[in-house]
């Protein structure tokens, strides 16, 4: 009888594709949005990597511009007043706010340091979320998938359960196939919920990182405007 359950249970075919083709229709509706999210995931990773990666080498491109001893109106006429960099925009949005502050007798209009510092700072927040756009995704991911995919197990083996009830009948060929589609939902919201975890923890970090040197050259630029302001 061993012998006859165990020649059963090898003919049945345990891929992954067959295990998807004898799932319920709830398990494969679970199966399948945790396949969307994993790819969703995925296309945000790719985007990210692109991203920070362009924002890093155009910051270090732009600092050396910057303090190269060049005269910074000189930089800004070469990079214009909606330039493609990331550090560019924040330093544009400074210098147009600087160019706007003076008279037309060529005197400062008061308050024109504090004007300049809320333009950077509105420049850098418009830049952070732009850095940060897709992040809220890979959390929402790495947070919920593994419940959602747990949900389809449950929902599985429930359902494994019923038919061994029916069949009455508890070999290995009977039992087997329902729990292995039932785990698989499982394995899936694992395989999006790990990569969406690590990479969110990463991508948050960098663009902290990102933000910061952002921040860090707003201050630097203040306090040369401030310079020139005092001279």
């Amino acid at each position: 009888m061993e012998t006859e359950t165990l020649a059963l249970a090898q003919e049945i075919d345990f891929s992954m594709w067959a295990l998807f083709a004898r799932a319920t229709l709830t398990v494969k509706l679970v199966m399948l949005m945790l396949l969307i999210a994993s790819f969703w995931s995925w296309s945000i990773i790719i985007q990210k990597f692109t991203s920070y990666r362009a924002a890093r080498r155009e910051a270090a491109a732009f600092d050396r511009a910057f303090w190269s001893g060049n005269p910074l109106d000189e930089l800004f006429e070469q990079i214009g007043a909606d330039p493609d960099g990331r550090s560019e925009r924040v330093f544009a949005s400074g210098m147009v706010e600087w160019r706007r502050s003076h008279r037309t007798d060529g005197g400062l209009i008061p308050g024109a340091t504090s004007r300049i510092d809320r333009s950077m700072d509105v420049a850098i927040a418009k830049e952070a979320e732009s850095l940060q756009k897709g992040l809220p995704v890979l959390a929402t991911v790495g947070s919920t998938a593994p419940f959602v995919g747990l949900f389809g197990t449950v929902w599985g083996i429930m359902h494994a359960f019923i038919e061994i009830a029916a069949q009455q009948n508890t070999n290995l060929a009977v039992v087997a196939p329902g729990i292995a589609e039932a785990l698989l939902a499982t394995g899936l919201g694992l395989l999006a919920a790990i990569p969406a975890v690590i990479f969110y923890n990463k991508f948050s970090a960098d663009s902290d990182r990102i933000i910061s040197g952002y921040e860090a050259f707003a201050d630097e630029f203040s306090t040369l405007l401030s310079r020139q302001l005092d001279a």
